[in-house]
């Protein structure tokens, strides 16, 4: 049974959910195709009317969305609160705004008149992770409907209650039957799906070794795609941070959705002069946090979303050990019902340890301290990934320019506020490519065409 709800807070089994059958799911690409026909032809308006609808019923309904996060995911119910609320957000954005995004733009060619318009593609796949079961489908269901695509969606198998939600919030807001299908499919039947020749382009948010899977079948069947993957975004502390401001941050940059977040801050590049009183710092915030009810308002520690996700991050914190880490704090599961992990530090981590290159995702947390500006800087550029990273410094003319140098797809200066539908998201190496959010993240699956008039003599 690949969809299975469980709670991490008590490792008890919810609801499961069979796979859909080779028939249901032919139904459901028909549908979403002919959807599509009738979809691309309405006006910015009429799609505007359902988004918002949507945005507007999200908002009137958060303590009901946020529990099933909680309860499917573990997410700490404030944070669910706040992640209903930002994907309500997305939706209205785009709403609001799709119409100027895709609007056609006057070129000046030497002779006659050019312009270049936006169209939508058509079906697109989208693959999303179970971390932010509805901040992800928001990213890309707000952007891509205002687009004029119709999605058929695989979500994570560990949340189908929050999939099947989100599902029916577009139906009640007004969306015809296959704009937005959420698809109960198994990873052989996802491969069918990419090689749909009425899938147009292919989406997805999720780990590195699945989005070389995903991109490399989307790729053979040439079809456009975007890839969200992993991170391991470097926070650097210069010496002269103000650490009453950055130590909160680090905090909440690391523990937030406990550390399961691709920009969380992961590796703490912290230089010299102020290193000790960081460390010192940051260890007592996170032996401070307390874990319990993720449903509790108390609750300053949740659970991580799985017994697997649990098992895999204490192995790598040992591997990590074993090569010669320093365990510094935690390292252990919590005795206690549920998926629960003590908050971890590690330091003296060298280039060969396999943690160098690793990311944890949960609430591990790696330390390095450095000489120098430049020191961080190589440092924080030394990884497989480039998702985000922050710099904290009191002068930010100078965080500017270290921003400038990390080679990143974001870089926050003295705040990790990533939560802004009018940003764009996303990263390049192991990170991935394209983005989402803002108006890049709308261009990603249009047909950007240039149309040309003049009346000119035929070159002889």
């Amino acid at each position: 049974m690949a969809y299975q709800s469980i709670n991490p807070n008590d490792g008890k089994l919810l609801k499961s959910f069979e796979h859909m059958s080779s028939g249901q799911l032919d139904t459901a690409l028909a549908t979403a195709e002919s959807c599509f026909q009738v979809w691309k032809h309405t006006g910015f308006a009429e799609r505007a009317d359902i988004v918002n609808k949507a945005a507007t019923l999200l908002r009137a309904h958060v303590d009901d969305f946020a529990r099933l996060a909680t309860l499917e995911m573990g997410k700490r119910i404030d944070e669910a609160r706040g992640e209903v609320r930002f994907s309500a957000d997305i939706l209205a954005y785009y709403a609001a705004h799709a119409e100027s995004f895709l609007a056609p733009v006057t070129l000046h060619p030497k002779n006659g008149e050019a312009h270049m318009e936006s169209s939508p593609l058509g079906v697109l796949f989208c693959v999303e992770p179970w971390n932010f079961p509805f901040y992800q489908l928001a990213r890309v269901a707000g952007a891509q409907l205002m687009a004029g695509n119709v999605l058929v969606v695989k979500h994570a198998g560990s949340v189908p209650q929050c999939a099947i939600a989100f599902e029916k919030l577009l139906l009640d807001a007004g969306a015809p039957v296959g704009a937005y299908t959420n698809l109960l499919i198994s990873y052989e039947q996802s491969d069918r799906v990419i090689d749909d020749p009425r899938i147009k382009g292919v989406a997805l948010t999720g780990s590195v070794p699945a989005g070389r899977v995903v991109a490399a079948r989307a790729g053979q069947n040439l079809k456009k795609s975007t890839m969200e993957l992993g991170g391991s975004d470097a926070f650097i502390v210069l010496d002269d941070a103000d650490l009453d401001q950055t130590l909160p941050w680090a905090v909440w940059g690391r523990m937030y959705n406990t550390g399961q977040t691709c920009c969380a801050a992961k590796r703490f590049i912290v230089q010299d002069a102020v290193a000790d009183r960081f460390l010192a710092g940051f260890r007592t915030a996170l032996e401070a946090l307390r874990p319990g009810d993720p449903m509790d308002e108390s609750t300053t520690l949740g659970p991580l979303s799985s017994e697997a996700a649990l098992v895999q991050l204490l192995a790598q914190v040992d591997a990590a050990v074993k090569d010669g880490a320093t365990l510094l704090l935690g390292g252990a599961r919590l005795d206690r019902p549920g998926f629960f992990m003590q908050p971890t530090i590690l330091t003296d981590i060298a280039p060969g340890n396999r943690a160098f290159r690793d990311e944890f995702f949960g609430p591990v947390a790696s330390f390095y301290r450095v000489k120098t500006e430049d020191e961080a800087i190589a440092l924080a550029n030394d990884s497989d990934f480039g998702l985000g990273g922050s710099v904290w410094t009191r002068d930010e003319a100078r965080g500017r320019r270290v921003a400038s140098r990390v080679d990143t797809g974001m870089m926050f200066i003295n705040n990790l506020d990533w939560s802004d539908a009018e940003l764009p998201f996303g990263g390049i190496k192991h990170s991935g490519y394209g983005r989402e959010l803002g108006d890049l993240g709308i261009q990603e699956f249009v047909n950007k065409k240039l149309v040309r008039s003049g009346h000119t003599a035929a070159p002889v």
